[in-house]
């Protein structure tokens, strides 16, 4: 079976290494990014900052890449983006599972402000501004954004054969652009990062859509084998007994 990875291609290969021995034994992976990083701007003025914000693994990336100054504590959205910006040399720590959660948790930490909140363009919910009217003064500074990107004639190949496909979907952006290009011949099976992303995937006719316990790459992970499991047994394969 395929497991078609539709994240930039380094952090799609970090991914299929994290299965197990048994799922990478029994599964072809297919690399199709469907969005491509670009940065945005050559310089960050922190000016007075006292906090950085993160919600995504890209924004720390990017930001990593267009800033020198490390000496800002961050607060970030999950553990990928939390370990992301330690391995970047910030002193990170996680705030939520989600931007609502690390909205509520800073709320209740009540740090030095202002923040600034590092993002791509197309990040939803407005972290900023619903600190800022909360009490807590936050800017936003956009450092990269994303171009979408057709699927690769290896994913269409895959798409329209007789093997099962599994594709994890992280982002809902990137569900949207997957729905509106997939027409799948072959058996579909999904897995959504959260329920947000699972909703622009309700069109397609997928044999499952499961979603993540947590919004992490653990979870993912989890829910990917799963997947696995699920299609060997309908295809009668090794699991199946």
């Amino acid at each position: 079976m395929y497991l078609l990875m539709t994240r930039p291609r380094a952090a799609s290969e970090r991914f299929v290494a994290q299965l197990s021995q048994p799922v990478q034994e029994v599964i072809e992976p297919v690399y199709s990014p469907l969005l491509d990083i670009r940065l945005v701007g050559e310089d960050v003025d922190v000016g007075d900052t006292r906090g950085l914000i993160f919600t995504s693994s890209n924004g720390v990336a990017a930001a990593a890449r267009i800033m020198t100054a490390r000496n800002l504590p961050c607060f970030c959205v999950g553990q990928a983006t939390t370990v992301a910006a330690r391995r970047q040399g910030w002193s990170a720590s996680m705030a939520g599972e989600s931007a609502e959660a690390l909205i509520a948790g800073l709320l209740r930490q009540r740090p030095d402000g202002p923040l600034l909140h590092l993002r791509g363009q197309s990040g939803v919910g407005d972290v900023a501004q619903t600190l800022t009217q909360l009490g807590l003064t936050t800017r936003e500074r956009v450092v990269y954004c994303q171009d979408l990107l057709p699927l690769t004639d290896e994913a269409v190949s895959a798409l329209g054969g007789s093997a099962p496909v599994i594709a994890p979907i992280f982002s809902p952006r990137t569900a949207r652009q997957f729905a509106d290009l997939v027409q799948p011949v072959a058996p579909l099976l999904l897995a959504a990062m959260s329920d947000a992303v699972a909703k622009p995937l309700i069109s397609l006719t997928a044999q499952a859509v499961r979603v993540a316990k947590r919004p992490d790459s653990d979870a993912m992970v989890t829910a990917v084998e799963k997947l696995v499991k699920q299609a060997l047994r309908v295809e009668g394969g090794p699991d199946a007994h």
